[in-house]
C-alpha cells in the first residue's frame, strides 16, 4: 500500500503540554485554530492537544489521511509549560486527521480525534463512472417491471388521538420473482384529493430491524404520502429476538455477500427494493406527480444518493453521514467509504472481480446521474462513513445542495442535523414550517 505522506507532506512542530486541570474534562482533547476546520491547500492547520490526564502520563499520536496510512507519528509526556501542538498540511485535497492516546484509570486507553480539511470541494471520485453503469441498471430495472407492481395492505390501528387524520398500513411489494419485497409502513392524511400530497420516503442505516412506523407516522402528519422500509424486505412488527437471529445468522455479513459479482452483490438487490418502494409511492393517486423525497443517514444515506440516480423523479435527497461512497478510494491512494467493499490481497492489492463489481454500487457513481435538491451532512472525524469518501460524492451532485459540516462529529444523526433535514424537506415541497419544529421519531 503506497504511503501517503509521498503526496501529502506534514510540517510538525512540538511545544511542551500542559495539564487543564478540570476533573469533568475528558482526559484528552483536541482544537483546532479554525472551528470550521477548513483550510485552503498548503496552509497549515494548528492541532492542539489538551490533557487532564496526571502528570507524567504519555500520550501518543498519529496522523494520516483520513485514516488512510500513517503520516507521521510521536510521543509526548504532560508537564508544566506551554499546550503541546501539531502543524498539518497536504498538497492535495483532502483530510489530515489526527489521532491522540493516553492511558486512563485502570490503564484503558482513551483516544481523540481532530480533522482539518483542506480543500474538501475539490476532491474528485478515485475512478470514473463505467461506460455500462447506465444501462446495467436501466436492465435491473427492465427486469423490476416485469414484476407486476401488487401491493398487500394491512391496515395498521391508530392507538393515538393525534393521529386520528391519518391511515397507515403495513404494506409489502413484490420486487423480484425470487427475492425480497419490499416492505415497509405507509401512512397518509385520511380523504386526501388526487394528486394533492407529496411522498417521502424513508430509509435505513446498516443492520437487521423491522421498518420504523412513528417514522411513516411523523411524514404524514406533515402533509406527505409517508413509507418507511427496511433495508432487507423482512416482515415488520416481529419480536426483537427474530431480527436478531437473522442478524447473527443469514444476514450476519450481508455488507459483503455476493460482492465479487455485480449481479450478486447484496446491495444490487436493496437498490431494486428501493426503486420498487418509489413506483409504489408514485402509483398512489394522492401523489401530486411533482415531490417525491428519499432521506436516511449512513446505510439510509447511502440510498439516498442512490434513489437520487437511480430515479429521476426524485426531487430531493437528504443524506446524513452516507456509507456506500467510494468504493474504490485506494486506486487514487485514499480512504475508501463503508462498508470497504473492495477485497484486497495479503499484499495490499485490490482483487479485480470486487473492484469491478463494487462500481455499479458506488453512490458516487449515482451521484453524478443525481439532479435532485440535495442537503447533505458529514462528520470530520468520521471513521465509519471517512468524509473523503462523502465529498466524492457530494462533488459531482448536478443540483442544488448544501452541506452540513460538523468538524467535531463522529458517525452520528443527531436531533439538530434531522430538524435541518425536515426543514429542507418542508420547504422544497412549499409547507408550512411549525414553529418551534418538532422532532420526527427515528
Amino acid at each position: 500500500m503506497p504511503t501517503p505522506s509521498r503526496f501529502y507532506p506534514a510540517f510538525l512542530a512540538l511545544a511542551i503540554f500542559t495539564i487543564t486541570a478540570h476533573a469533568a474534562d475528558p482526559l484528552l482533547r483536541l482544537s483546532l485554530d479554525r472551528p470550521e476546520a477548513i483550510y485552503e491547500i498548503g496552509e497549515k492547520a494548528v492541532f492542539t492537544l489538551h490533557s487532564n490526564a496526571p502528570a507524567g502520563s504519555e500520550i501518543t499520536w498519529t496522523t494520516s489521511l483520513d485514516g488512510f496510512g500513517s503520516i507521521s507519528s510521536g510521543k509526548i509526556t504532560p508537564d508544566a509549560g506551554s499546550p503541546a501542538t501539531v502543524i498539518g498540511t497536504l498538497d492535495r485535497p483532502g483530510f489530515f486527521l489526527i489521532s491522540a492516546t493516553v492511558k486512563g484509570a485502570e490503564g484503558k486507553p482513551f483516544i481523540a480525534h481532530a480533522a482539518a480539511a483542506f480543500d474538501p470541494g475539490k476532491i474528485e471520485p478515485s475512478l470514473p463512472v463505467p461506460e455500462d453503469f447506465d444501462g446495467f441498471w436501466a436492465e435491473q430495472k427492465k427486469q423490476l417491471a416485469s414484476v407486476p407492481l401488487k401491493p398487500a395492505l394491512v391496515p395498521v390501528p391508530m392507538v393515538s388521538n393525534d393521529d386520528a387524520g391519518i391511515e397507515a398500513y403495513d404494506v409489502s411489494v413484490p420486487a423480484a420473482s425470487d427475492g425480497s419485497p419490499v416492505t415497509g409502513y405507509f401512512a397518509k392524511p385520511k380523504a386526501a384529493a388526487p394528486k394533492s400530497l407529496p411522498a417521502v420516503l424513508w430509509v435505513h442505516g446498516a443492520g437487521v430491524r423491522g421498518s420504523s412506523l412513528p417514522t411513516a407516522l411523523g411524514g404524514a402528519r406533515d402533509g406527505f404520502l409517508s413509507m418507511d422500509i427496511n433495508a432487507h424486505g423482512l416482515p415488520n412488527g416481529k419480536p426483537d429476538a427474530y431480527y436478531k437471529e437473522l442478524s447473527v445468522g443469514t444476514l450476519k455479513s450481508y455488507i459483503h455477500q455476493g460482492k465479487s459479482s455485480r449481479e450478486s452483490v447484496y446491495f444490487r438487490g436493496m437498490f431494486v427494493r428501493l426503486q420498487r418502494a418509489l413506483d409504489f409511492l408514485t402509483s398512489q393517486p394522492e401523489w401530486d406527480g411533482k415531490i417525491l423525497a428519499v432521506i436516511g443517514h449512513s446505510q439510509g444515506g447511502y440510498q439516498a444518493l442512490v434513489a437520487g440516480g437511480l430515479d429521476p423523479r426524485v426531487t430531493f435527497i437528504g443524506s446524513g453521514v452516507p456509507a456506500g461512497c467510494d468504493h474504490t478510494g485506494m486506486k487514487a491512494d485514499r480512504i475508501s467509504g463503508w462498508p470497504k467493499l473492495v477485497a484486497m490481497t495479503a499484499s495490499g492489492v485490490p482483487t479485480s472481480d470486487s473492484l469491478e463489481a463494487s462500481r455499479y454500487v458506488d453512490a458516487v457513481n449515482f451521484a453524478t446521474r443525481c439532479q435532485a435538491e440535495a442537503i447533505l451532512s458529514v462528520g470530520f472525524i468520521d471513521l465509519t462513513c471517512p468524509p473523503t469518501s462523502v465529498y466524492a460524492a457530494y462533488n459531482v451532485l448536478r443540483g442544488p445542495k448544501s452541506m452540513l459540516t460538523r468538524p467535531a462529529m463522529g458517525h452520528a444523526a443527531p436531533d439538530d442535523i434531522k430538524a435541518e433535514f425536515r426543514l429542507a424537506l418542508l420547504k422544497h415541497a412549499g409547507k408550512p414550517v411549525p414553529s418551534p419544529l418538532p422532532a420526527i421519531v427515528r
